[in-house]
């Protein structure tokens, strides 16, 4: 099933590239990242209210501190996202920002213990040189 989530995840985040796009034209990055933050913001808190999902009782303080990390983490990524996207092609853009896999890769084995395989190593090195031959 992850793999059916995955690969929705893989075309709404080719989206925003398109989307994002031709939506910067003259306008301000940061005011972008800023309206489609807000977007997000609310469409996700009306899901969390339908889906009956909003019980914070269930979040240690130590699980706070990290979302807040990826959170900051995540704005500071559309942030750089858009601000590349306005200067730069979305193909190019896109394949440079799915190197965030070769360090999810890295970081996983680092922080969270997961094995660094002969198989995760080469896929890297494979998400490395496609990326490379699709920047012009």
């Amino acid at each position: 099933m992850y793999l059916i989530f995955a690969s929705l995840s893989a075309i709404f985040a080719a989206l925003v590239a398109i989307f994002g796009k031709i939506g910067l034209g003259k306008v301000d990055t940061t005011l972008a990242t800023t309206l489609r933050a807000i977007v997000m913001a609310a469409l996700l808190i009306l899901a969390s209210l339908f889906l009956r999902k909003w019980d914070l009782s269930q979040i240690s303080n130590k699980a706070y501190l990290y979302i807040l990390l990826a959170g900051i983490a995540g704005a500071l990524s559309w942030f750089f996202y858009f601000f590349a996207l306005k200067l730069g092609p979305a193909t190019s853009v896109s394949a440079i920002d799915r190197l965030s896999v070769v360090f999810v890769i890295l970081f996983a084995a680092l922080f969270l213990g997961e094995s660094l395989t002969a198989k995760s190593v080469i896929g890297g090195l494979l998400i490395v040189l496609g990326a490379f031959l699709l920047i012009k």
